[in-house]
């Protein structure tokens, strides 16, 4: 899955800063977040130590940064930036005492996700809860509720092909198979950084 996740982000960012226009690599693209969703979701319920999890994505965030922004020429923050704040968000509703403020937690953490430019916002962290909270089915039915929100709030229909890797996963699950890491883990880790500097090199030549 790992693979699948980044040849499809790969596809997608080539498309978005060298052919914008050419939408099959977009679509393509749909299939890469909702895999590294989950992947937070996963590695968050079985590391065996939390705080060296949350480290490396913050300092992956930190790192890719500067590519990121000059990749795509804009400023805003880069997608392990939401990812490490769905980390906080899972760690969070785990240590409550409460559940009852679990709602105004997720709410608030997406506002400031929404409020700070993290790419996916809010869109991000409720589908990393969405793998917390559903399989199945059911999960991709609560997949299908949130990207027809989405296409309401910004008219866009592109997100709707995620799906796809929602009902890879659910299947998946359905067989019960196992979630592992596979291969030599810095290439997962750094795959991100590493090719948003080479596109925003490529770009600057």
């Amino acid at each position: 899955m790992q693979w699948i996740a980044m040849i499809t982000m790969l596809i997608d960012h080539i498309g978005a800063v060298f052919f914008p226009h050419v939408v099959e690599l977009r679509i393509i693209g749909r299939i890469a977040f909702p895999i590294y969703a989950f992947a937070v979701y996963i590695g968050y319920k079985h590391t065996r130590n939390v705080q060296k999890y949350i480290w490396r994505l913050f300092w992956i965030a930190v790192i890719s940064q500067v590519p990121f922004m000059a990749a795509f020429n804009h400023f805003s923050l880069n997608v392990v930036w939401t990812l490490w704040s769905a980390l906080l968000v899972l760690l969070a509703l785990d240590r409550l005492s409460s559940k009852l403020i679990s709602i105004p937690i997720a709410i608030g953490a997406g506002w400031v996700m929404e409020w700070s430019h993290m790419d996916y916002g809010m869109y991000g962290l409720l589908l990393v809860l969405l793998f917390r909270y559903f399989k199945g089915p059911v999960l991709v039915m609560a997949h299908v509720v949130l990207n027809a929100l989405y296409l309401l709030l910004h008219h866009s229909s592109l997100q709707m092909y995620s799906m796809l890797a929602t009902m890879g996963i659910a299947i998946a699950q359905y067989y019960q198979a196992g979630f592992r890491l596979k291969g030599p883990r810095w290439i997962w880790r750094y795959f991100y950084p590493a090719h948003l500097a080479i596109i925003a090199v490529i770009r600057w030549i």
